[in-house]
């Protein structure tokens, strides 16, 4: 029994979870309820709704992650046998169910909070990422880019579905509203994740190229090759150390000198310790390691919302 529960939680990647959840309620409560509560409005989610929310993305996200491991499992078979989980530890038909439960689950979810709130086509978004996931798992992730895009995109709508969800308020209540402080921290938190997401998809293709090739996979590394994988990662961490360095200038300027200290030590130095490590990776355990790193990258980034309650 505890070994079923125990499988059925990485098979889900709760760490992944969290990370969401995380996300869409400091979100709410560092950027959204802060500018609302500065033009005395309401925002759409208050009342517990950010949280509802936030499990409806958990929800959705779960269930893609079983159905993504249920067309994997004979290339996870080469490329991590230890960690395979679907048909040793849960059936397939199983892995199947708990994938339209916890999606249907979440468009469900959705459609309530859109009803209860008007936070209008929320169950639409919701139902649209389910599918896109879907489509991801069977189609897109053999593809080159095309499915790290659409992953980057999903994670990247994280950040955005909050802001899309209190659309209906921010119209209304337009010039009420500092529309472009919500809309500035709202993009640069997705583009943010869009590109730490595009990076990681990216690097987990690098790692996973045994697998994939012997099934026919044609992911960026199988088709154009490690080096050239390499080379479009470090554009991309180029961009993302850009944008760093930029934000870090611009805080300077108003003395936020512990702001720029954690940027400092925790985003912009293991994004080079990532960019000096890409070249000099050689294997699986390599990449891996990398993958690892952009996560914590990823949390260290999510975790800069809290500075926003001292600063803005």
């Amino acid at each position: 029994m505890l070994k079923g529960i125990n499988a059925f939680i990485r098979l889900i990647r709760w760490p992944n979870l969290v990370f969401i959840f995380l996300t869409q309620v400091l979100f709410e409560f560092t950027v959204i309820v802060p500018a609302f509560h500065e033009a005395g409005k309401m925002p759409n989610l208050s009342g517990g709704y950010i949280y509802l929310l936030a499990l409806s993305s958990v929800l959705i996200a779960a269930g893609g992650n079983i159905i993504n491991d249920y067309f994997d499992i004979n290339i996870d078979l080469v490329n991590k046998p230890g960690k395979v989980i679907i048909s040793k530890y849960i059936h397939r038909h199983w892995a199947i169910l708990w994938h339209i439960l916890l999606s249907l689950a979440g468009v469900l979810l959705g459609l309530f909070i859109e009803f209860r709130t008007h936070a209008y086509l929320l169950g639409l978004t919701n139902l649209a990422c389910v599918v896109l996931l879907f489509i991801y798992s069977i189609v897109l992730k053999r593809k080159p880019l095309s499915g790290n895009i659409v992953i980057a995109l999903l994670t990247a709508w994280t950040v955005l579905v909050v802001t899309f969800s209190e659309s209906n308020v921010l119209f209304a209540e337009g010039s009420a509203l500092p529309l472009s402080k919500i809309t500035r921290l709202t993009f640069l938190y997705a583009g943010f994740a869009f590109i730490l997401a595009l990076v990681r998809e990216v690097i987990k293709d690098m790692e996973d190229v045994n697998g994939d090739s012997r099934y026919g996979c044609r992911t960026f590394p199988i088709l154009f090759g490690l080096n050239a994988a390499r080379i479009f990662v470090a554009v991309w961490l180029v961009v993302l150390l850009a944008l760093l360095a930029i934000m870090t200038i611009y805080i300077l300027q108003f003395g936020w000198w512990l702001s720029a200290l954690y940027c400092i030590l925790l985003l912009i130095l293991p994004a080079i310790k990532l960019f000096k490590n890409l070249f000099k990776s050689r294997d699986g355990k390599d990449f891996h390691a990398m993958s690892s790193l952009v996560k914590w990258i990823m949390l260290a980034g999510i975790l800069t919302m809290l500075f926003l309650v001292l600063h803005i």
